[in-house]
């Protein structure tokens, strides 16, 4: 079976190493995992490239909210949030889930964050509608929402009605500059790009106010300057790999039927993130507080060459990080499916963007 991480860009991924180490511990010995190149005009001929030997596709940016018009049935998540960075074929349909959201809450949870009230979400991508999820299972009493240009709100409003939750949308220069008077947030959630986040830093290094809980999905370079200040500061810090981690964990789940070997794809993802460091020393333990380590912001090890859990580059890019490049350019589809069933399926494929 075949599965595969779309996006654009996309070489730098490290879903494959991830996916490829629980296959191994699964002894799924025909499994296959690569990166493919793709963007939003190339995504519906690929979905209908995709045969009978594909298992599933991951998505990034900026496949995530594009896709969902090309779905043949869609989770109840994924459409309240707005996004689905998991595509599941199953009986020549297609279906879409979200695993950032269990991923976030999973890595919440790892480092012992289970609950908050007050929350602030810093950025305005995919991964900040997730967060709005995750902060509502968190049990949360107030949401902030901190954008670069509130008047550009409008998905994060759109998705907050769908999950039934309350959001103040400020501007994020506003947001991380402090309020006198107003209470901080129990956790804050930042999708931005490490840099965006240098001013507020710069304020808790200065020993403006730190939020007891900081979650960063960033992880390369790690420790972002806000994360590192978080955790100087006695926060806990909980990183991108944590997040990259779990949803990789859910989405095999999803396509292969069996649990995930959450600790076999840790030991992979450190190692490879230590490799890339330029060192090539595994990080102490290698296992579950080895990841709690990487994931709450530890500035010791080498955890970098990634980018960030879900991207949030400037724009609302958003692309796993790491160095993977698959070997090639294989496509999906290939020979197999040329002149079958699928070319019916390509043609309804084309169609269907313009879905409602």
């Amino acid at each position: 079976m075949k599965a595969a991480v779309l996006g654009s860009p996309v070489a730098h991924s490290l879903s494959p190493v991830l996916h490829r180490a629980a296959y191994q511990a699964l002894g799924l010995t025909g499994w296959s995992y690569q990166a493919i190149e793709c963007d939003e005009a190339g995504l519906p001929g690929l979905l209908a490239s995709c045969g009978p030997g594909w298992a599933g596709l991951s998505l990034t940016m900026p496949l995530k909210r594009s896709v969902l018009p090309l779905l043949d049935r869609t989770e109840s998540l994924a459409t309240a949030v707005g996004a689905a960075n998991t595509v599941v074929f199953a009986g020549g349909r297609w279906h879409g889930h979200n695993t950032d959201v269990p991923g976030m809450v999973t890595a919440l949870a790892e480092a012992g964050v289970e609950t908050a009230g007050r929350v602030l979400i810093l950025g305005a991508g995919a991964t900040a509608c997730s967060a709005l999820a995750a902060a509502r299972s968190l049990g949360h009493a107030t949401i902030e929402v901190a954008v670069r240009d509130p008047a550009r709100a409008g998905e994060r409003l759109a998705a907050a009605g769908r999950l039934g939750v309350t959001v103040t949308v400020t501007e994020l220069a506003a947001a991380t500059s402090g309020r006198p008077g107003q209470a901080g947030p129990d956790l804050l959630i930042s999708t931005i790009p490490g840099g965006a986040g240098d001013a507020l830093a710069q304020r808790w290094e200065q020993g403006g106010p730190v939020p007891p809980r900081v979650l960063d999905v960033a992880y390369h370079p790690w420790p972002t300057r806000l994360a590192a200040a978080a955790q100087q500061a006695g926060a806990v810090v909980v990183g991108g790999f944590a997040l990259l981690l779990h949803q990789a964990a859910g989405q095999v789940e999803l396509m292969t039927g069996r649990a995930a070997p959450v600790e076999a794809m840790r030991a992979a993802g450190l190692a490879a993130l230590a490799a890339r460091a330029g060192d090539g020393q595994p990080i102490a333990g290698n296992g579950k507080q080895a990841g709690r380590d990487a994931g709450r912001g530890r500035a010791g090890n080498p955890q970098a060459g990634g980018g960030q859990a879900d991207g949030g580059q400037p724009g609302g890019s958003e692309q796993p990080g790491g160095s993977e490049q698959p070997g090639g350019s294989e496509q999906p589809g290939g020979g197999q499916d040329a002149g079958s069933g699928q070319a019916g399926r390509g043609q309804r494929a084309g169609a269907r963007p313009d879905r409602p």
